[in-house]
């Protein structure tokens, strides 16, 4: 049986980020990926959005990790020829009962230590963005946007010049945790049995699943999933906007915002739509064009201009979430060993937004507690 240093179950962008810094230690590491490449999952769905870490409280991970991420995510794009745009995004308050809330989150933001922020009136908001309709607006300009594929793709090299390597198309179908690490039995073409000092699940949206095939790991440590579903409409033409529009956060979310790509296309989502679905394989990621209604109706409060008929259907993602409709919102999950006690294993629940900024400070974070 073959044997390596480290083994990572997922190839999205924290998967990769996480083999990435293990392999910079000196630790020879396998990313096994279920499908026939990298991103398919959570990182082929998203807003491609740089985050500044505005939104979560001062203590939790997400805010940590995401303020951390943005920091070092700029300067690993600009190193690595990684097309980005700091744009800049304003959250709006739409009415006069929101500017309370919009003013939590700017206390919220400098409590974070989140740079480049700035109050804005609805005149001032309006002379940056003169289609914009609202009471006050925070400007972000620590927020951008990136193409996410492209970072993935830095990473996987990185990873790979550091010695590292990429196996597609090979699920992990259990593992047997062992004094000496573990026993993998990978499946796919050629299936195989390997053995690992060191694992991480980062399978994403699959993560408690996967934990439920790690014999040795107590079920109790395996918070239950559940899956929302975040719909996307394009809009046709050009956008009136240069910058991110954000209306203050809904339960679920951030709300339906207008992003724009590199290329200047705006798109707005997601909206909330929780899933009633026991495992991820009965994701339908069907954009029903009737949810339309509610998108024109939300978009309106911050765009009244909006034409009618501008907006189609364009995609969906589905976030992990660790709690249901209605329920508190809860952190990201970086599981180890001193929660589970399995020496070596470290399992990522939860990693959801803002994960594709806090990549690289979540891949610190596991490497610095599974290599002392």
């Amino acid at each position: 049986m073959d044997r390596v240093d480290a083994v990572v179950v997922g190839a999205g962008a924290v998967g990769l980020a996480v083999a990435r810094a293990l392999a910079l230690r000196g630790r020879e590491t396998i990313v096994l990926e279920a499908t026939s490449g990298i991103g398919n999952g959570i990182s082929s769905r998203n807003s491609e959005v740089i985050h500044a870490g505005i939104y979560d409280a001062r203590t939790s991970l997400k805010a940590q990790l995401c303020v951390a991420g943005r920091r070092l995510l700029y300067p690993y794009c600009e190193a690595h020829g990684v097309a980005h745009r700091r744009c800049g995004k304003l959250v709006v308050a739409a009415t006069p009962g929101q500017v309370e809330s919009l003013r939590a989150i700017e206390r919220r933001a400098l409590a974070n230590g989140v740079e480049g922020l700035r109050w804005l009136g609805g005149d001032e908001a309006r002379a940056l963005e003169p289609a914009l309709q609202g009471e006050a607006a925070l400007l972000s300009t620590a927020t951008g946007i990136i193409d996410s594929h492209a970072l993935m793709l830095a990473y996987l090299g990185d990873l790979e010049n550091a010695g590292g390597s990429l196996v597609l198309r090979s699920p992990l179908e259990g593992a047997v945790a062992r004094p000496e690490g573990f026993v993998l039995r990978v499946g796919g073409d050629a299936p195989l049995e390997i053995g690992a000092g060191l694992l991480v699940n980062a399978a994403g949206l699959h993560a408690p699943s996967m934990a439920h095939r790690i014999d040795g790991l107590d079920p109790a440590h395996i918070p239950r999933a559940w899956f929302a579903k975040g719909n996307y409409y394009a809009l046709a033409g050009r956008s009136p906007f240069t910058r991110l529009i954000y209306p203050v956060p809904e339960p679920g979310g951030l709300g339906v915002h207008l992003t724009l790509d590199l290329a200047g296309q705006a798109r707005f989502g997601p909206d909330v739509e929780w899933l009633d679905i026991a495992s991820p394989d009965a994701i339908d990621y069907t954009v029903d064009p009737a949810r339309s209604a509610l998108f024109y109706a939300a978009i309106r409060r911050y765009w009244p201009g909006l034409p009618d008929g501008s907006l189609a259907p364009a995609y969906s993602g589905v976030r992990p979430k660790l709690q249901g409709p209605g329920e508190q919102v809860r952190d990201f999950m970086l599981q180890g060993p001193e929660a589970h006690g399995l020496a070596g294993l470290v399992n990522l629940f939860g990693i959801e937004s803002p994960g594709l900024t806090a990549s690289l400070a979540i891949a610190a974070e596991v490497a610095r507690r599974l290599i002392p």
